[in-house]
């Protein structure tokens, strides 16, 4: 589902028009600049990205409703786009769960190249 559905499910769940909704959803999926594939859910479709959504958005989301307004939480929101994807919450911990851990991680590899050198190789720079 794309961002601009999960728009108009949350505007038919709480009120209010789809545009209200749609900077929350799109931030869920704003992965998908990086990862063109499901794998880009590991990113925000879970406990962490869904807490991150309410620090970015506020803790609720003013609606207008029959000429009042209604405040709607913006975790119940990141939840239901999480829920309409994935069928429940995950933790980040979930989609790391049996990931390999490669030398890199953990800095033994360190790849260290002289200042002085990066400065010298520059296009236009002198040796």
């Amino acid at each position: 589902m794309n961002s601009w559905h999960h728009a108009q499910s949350s505007a038919r769940k709480w009120g209010g028009s789809p545009d209200l909704y749609l900077p929350i959803h799109e931030f869920i999926d704003s992965s998908k600049q990086v990862i063109g594939d499901v794998r880009h859910r590991s990113l925000y479709h879970h406990t962490t990205g869904i807490w991150l959504a309410q620090r970015i958005f506020g803790v609720t989301l003013d609606v207008p409703k029959n000429r009042s307004v209604v405040q709607v939480p913006v975790r119940l929101i990141a939840e239901q786009h999480v829920l309409e994807d994935l069928g429940w919450l995950p933790s980040p911990a979930d989609y790391i769960d049996g990931m390999p851990i490669k030398p890199w991680m953990s800095g033994s590899q360190r790849k260290t190249v002289p200042l002085s050198h990066l400065l010298l190789t520059q296009p236009g720079g002198t040796q």
